[in-house]
C-alpha cells in the first residue's frame, strides 16, 4: 500500500473517530468509492491504536482516575470516584461487546457493510442527534454519571455497530436525551470509547494473528502516528467548539452525505 493511501486512511480514521459522523462508515466507503484496495485488518488495528492514544492523552486525568479505580474494583471495592467511574465504563461497554460478537459470529456484520445501509444510517441517526441536541435538557454533568445512565448509554452504543451510525454520535445522542450538557455528553462518549476501542482492536488483533499477517512495520508506524495526530486535533477542536456551537453542522454533513450515498446506491 502506498504512503498516500496510508495517510488517507489514517486521516479519515483519526478525524472521524470522535466526531459524530461515523469513522467506520467512512472507512468502508473509501475503497468502494475511490477504487483503492481495502486497507486490511492490520491497518485497521493500527488506526485504532492511534486514535486510542489520542483520547487517552486528551482525557488523561479521567483515565488515570479510572485506572486507579479499576484496581479498587479488582479488590471488590467501589469506595472511590475512580472505582465508580471504572464500573460505569465497564457496564457501558458490555452491550457493544456482546452484540458485536453476535454480529461477527452470524456474519451479519459483513452483510451490513453496504452503501445503502450507511446512507440510511447517516440520515436517520443524524436526525435523531439533531432532535436530542435541540430538545434534550441540560441538567446533568459528567461528574454525576449514574449506573442507570451508563446502562442506557451502553445499550445505545451497541446500535453503533450498524455502519454509518457513529459510535460517538449515538452515545452523545443518548447523553443529550438523558439530560447531559453538550460538553459532558461528549466527554462521557469519549471516555466510553476507550474500553470499546481496546475491545475492538483486541478482536481485530486476534484475527490478524490467526491469519498470520504481521504487516509492514513502516506502514503500521505511519498509520498509528497520523491517526493519533488527526484524532487529537479533531477531538480538541470539537470539545472547544461545543462551548458555543451545537451539533447541527455535523447533522447537516451527515444528511448531505447520506443523500449522496442513497443516490449512488439506488440510481
Amino acid at each position: 500500500m502506498t504512503t498516500f493511501n496510508l495517510l488517507l486512511i489514517a486521516l479519515i480514521q483519526g478525524i472521524t473517530e470522535f466526531l459524530p459522523v461515523s469513522s467506520s462508515g467512512h472507512l468502508i466507503l473509501l475503497p468502494s468509492l475511490s477504487g483503492l484496495n481495502d486497507q486490511g485488518q492490520i491497518i485497521d488495528v493500527a488506526a485504532h491504536v492511534g486514535t486510542l492514544a489520542a483520547v487517552v492523552l486528551y482525557f488523561w486525568s479521567d483515565v488515570r482516575l479510572a485506572l486507579g479505580g479499576t484496581l479498587r474494583l479488582l479488590r471488590g471495592k467501589i469506595d472511590t470516584k475512580g472505582a465508580f467511574l471504572a464500573l460505569c465504563l465497564i457496564i457501558a461497554t458490555v452491550p457493544v461487546i456482546v452484540v458485536g460478537l453476535i454480529l461477527k459470529v452470524t456474519g451479519l456484520s459483513d452483510a451490513m457493510r453496504g452503501i445503502a445501509v450507511i446512507g440510511w444510517a447517516m440520515i436517520i441517526f443524524g436526525v435523531v442527534l439533531y432532535w436530542a441536541d435541540q430538545n434534550g435538557p441540560t441538567e446533568k454533568t459528567a461528574a454525576g454519571w449514574t449506573l442507570k445512565d451508563a446502562v442506557k448509554m451502553g445499550m445505545w452504543q451497541a446500535v453503533a455497530l450498524i455502519p454509518g451510525t457513529s459510535r460517538s454520535g449515538i452515545t452523545i445522542t443518548a447523553g443529550r436525551m438523558l439530560g447531559y450538557t453538550r460538553t459532558d455528553a461528549a466527554k462521557l462518549s469519549m471516555l466510553m470509547s476507550i474500553p470499546t476501542i481496546i475491545a475492538s482492536a483486541a478482536l481485530l488483533g486476534l484475527d490478524v494473528i490467526n491469519a498470520g499477517d504481521t504487516g509492514e512495520m513502516r506502514d503500521i508506524g505511519i498509520v498509528v502516528g497520523m491517526s493519533f495526530a488527526a484524532a487529537l486535533m479533531a477531538l480538541t477542536l470539537m470539545m472547544r467548539l461545543l462551548q458555543s456551537v451545537s451539533f447541527t453542522p455535523y447533522v447537516i454533513y451527515r444528511i448531505a452525505l447520506g443523500v449522496a450515498l442513497l443516490w449512488i446506491a439506488y440510481a
